[in-house]
């Protein structure tokens, strides 16, 4: 009689090297963090458009004839076309959108740009999603747990807290993560566990995130 095989736990991989996102395709991995340090011009930018202290949720859905097309992010931030750098920092927007879209040869993507003065997502969750990306261009990245922290039939309840003695990791400003969900074949019940960081009072997150549409 053969016996069951248990599955791996999925593991989590971080690198200063840009090809760990590839590593997001393994199906013994859940997230991928490439940890970029953010160009010094790209966080000006971002810390002067926060600074403005308005609003900012803006969304587009992507077309590409191909993965290699270059991305028509029209509308997004014209209102701040005359901040400096506000050229610059849609170029490396359009470039992530190259990247993830080479990654997973998508053909449509949905971009979300928002600034955030509050935890969006404050408890532990998965996200039903195959794979997003995440990047923080200011203030704190998400936070998550590795596998076994938190019991998953807790999720979603006012429960979903690590016990004591758990080790919550985070995403590093800047840094430019591949978050599985459980959407992505193969990986049911294995989504990335993780939350959105609590902010000191004054303080704002500049978050863009992509998710693979078709």
């Amino acid at each position: 009689m053969l016996a069951l095989k248990t599955p791996a736990q999925p593991l989590q991989i971080s690198s200063e090297r840009i090809d760990v996102l590839g590593d997001a395709l393994r199906d013994d991995v859940n997230l991928a963090v490439w940890q970029r340090s953010l160009p010094e011009h790209l966080a000006a930018f971002a810390s002067s458009l926060l600074a403005q202290g308005e609003p900012l949720a803006e969304s587009l859905s992507i077309e590409l004839a191909d993965s290699d097309a270059e991305p028509e992010l029209h509308g997004l931030l014209s209102g701040y076309s005359d901040l400096p750098g506000q050229a610059a920092f849609l170029a490396d927007v359009a470039w992530l959108v190259r990247a993830y879209a080479c990654l997973l040869d998508a053909r449509r993507i949905g971009l979300r740009l928002r600034a955030l003065d509050g935890a969006m997502c404050p408890r532990f969750h998965v996200d039903h999603v195959p794979l997003r990306l995440i990047t923080s261009y200011a203030g704190p990245g998400s936070q998550w747990l590795a596998e076994g922290e938190l019991p998953r039939q807790l999720l979603g309840s006012a429960q979903a807290q690590p016990g004591e003695g758990a080790r919550v990791e985070q995403i590093g400003y800047g840094h430019v993560a591949l978050v599985k969900g459980e959407r992505w074949e193969g990986n049911e019940g294995r989504g990335l566990i993780h939350r959105s960081p609590a902010l000191p009072a004054g303080e704002r997150r500049l978050l863009l995130t992509l998710d693979w549409l078709a």
